[in-house]
């Protein structure tokens, strides 16, 4: 999750706009907090003084992502006196653990954060407001931060006090393996959907797997489903759903025809028989191995793909519907928040405003994590390697922006939604046992069931 899902790893180039615009739904953010409720109340009074005394910073992030313990370790390396204690869980587990964790004496410092509305509206998270002041936060891209505010007592997303900052700013799209695309003839990337169904059908016909993509633990397929919805209707309907904006639902004609997509996409073998059964790990290891032309994922592997097929992999944005049409792609920061009940707040705001201005902290952001650093729009974006993939991916994270295409994940519309809803019910689908009608039934009924707790 890329939200919410999945494994990081790095990117690239030119001088990219730290990002994105979610202005797909709101372009623009209230001030802090002006106007809005919330349930956690900003503190009067914070320090951004990092001082001498020694602090052991709590982390809980997201196992198989480095980029959370490679500036970790150099934040330490440059501030001796702060060590960090590191817990990993998988994103599912997160999302069970963290409500109970963030409720207990021993909460974390800093928590990668599943989703925030349910943790706003009990309590459990930290108002950023302070630090937005204290650190002079509003030189960052105010679409920048907009998927990270909570306002309206904990009830809605998109607007008011800020409760989160990412460990980087990614971007979803297609790797693509180079020497399977000559085989089957793909001369370019596709610049339309129906394009891109051609080249699965080639690949299916020439003997080369379409699609390599995990289903199992997590809806990894979600991520073509959500591609392909972005495309197939007004993508700020995604976006109100996914910002629990009244009335908003998941069961509309351009999600049906999504699932019908996917449905069609399964029956004909352009994914991993075994999907089901294939994990995050193990897809990657797949691709790497020359087993599939397309994988789903995001910017966060690319360094890793650099460097395990150099020169063999490249990226792109999955297409449009129509030819011309402008690019919308699920790009979410990888979300920090701080508990409330954190020991050392002060310390850990400090070192979420150091991730995004240091420049020892953006480069690792590039290069470990596969992602824009994010932060104020006059500092530079370290680059990368030319001809890299990673290089790929930073030029589409900057063409999204320019397109003002960016949309989160809806496996972040609530707490639940993900492991509650779209994973089971998603491989259900995959397996033959649901059907496309009734996966979005099935969705949109969760995600009612989980907003009327």
């Amino acid at each position: 999750m890329a939200t919410s899902l999945t494994n990081l790893s790095r990117r690239r180039t030119v001088l990219l706009a730290p990002l994105l615009v979610l202005g797909l739904a709101a372009t623009a953010c209230s001030a802090p907090g002006a106007g809005e409720s919330t349930t956690t109340e900003p503190d009067a009074a914070v320090s951004t003084d990092l001082g001498a005394a020694p602090i052991t910073l709590e982390m809980y992030a997201e196992t198989g992502f480095p980029l959370a313990k490679a500036l970790a370790d150099e934040f330490t390396k440059q501030h001796p006196n702060v060590t960090f204690n590191i817990r990993e869980d998988q994103f599912t587990v997160i999302v069970e653990n963290a409500p109970r964790v963030m409720a207990s004496d021993n909460s974390p410092d800093i928590i990668r954060l599943p989703t925030m509305v349910d943790l706003v509206k009990d309590g459990l998270l930290k108002n950023l407001d302070p630090y937005f002041t204290a650190y002079g936060w509003d030189r960052f891209p105010a679409s920048q931060l907009v998927q990270l505010r909570v306002g309206d007592g904990g009830t809605t997303r998109g607007t008011g006090s800020l409760y989160g900052m990412g460990l980087g700013y990614s971007v979803t799209g297609v790797f693509y393996n180079k020497k399977l695309a000559a085989q089957v003839g793909m001369a370019q990337p596709p610049t339309t959907v129906a394009e891109f169904e051609q080249l699965l059908a080639k690949a299916k016909t020439a003997g080369v797997q379409p699609i390599v993509q995990f289903n199992k633990n997590t809806a990894g397929i979600n991520f073509p489903h959500q591609a392909l919805q972005n495309q197939f209707g007004d993508p700020a309907q995604v976006a109100d759903w996914i910002f629990q904006k009244p009335g908003a639902t998941f069961d509309t004609p351009a999600a049906l025809k999504a699932t019908q997509t996917i449905q069609k996409w399964a029956r004909a073998g352009y994914f991993t028989k075994d999907a089901n059964a294939l994990d995050y790990a193990t897809m990657v290891g797949e691709f790497q191995k020359n087993n599939g032309l397309f994988m789903f994922n995001g910017d966060w592997e690319s360094a890793n793909l650099d460097k395990t097929m150099p020169g063999n992999v490249g990226f792109f944005l999955f297409p449009t519907e129509s030819a011309g049409g402008k690019h919308v792609a699920m790009s979410a920061p990888n979300t920090f928040g701080i508990g409330a009940k954190a020991k050392n707040p002060d310390a850990a705001a400090f070192f979420l405003n150091w991730v995004h201005t240091n420049a020892t902290a953006r480069e690792i952001a590039v290069k470990v994590g596969g992602s824009s650093p994010g932060g104020p729009s006059d500092l530079a974006v370290p680059t990368a390697a030319p001809n890299t993939v990673l290089a790929e991916t930073l030029t589409a994270s900057q063409q999204l922006g320019e397109e003002n295409g960016a949309v989160d994940f809806t496996a972040n519309a609530t707490g639940g939604i993900f492991a509650a809803a779209i994973t089971p019910e998603m491989q259900k689908l995959i397996a033959g046992q649901q059907t496309p009608e009734g996966y979005v039934k099935a969705v949109q009924a969760e995600y009612a069931k989980e907003l009327s707790r």
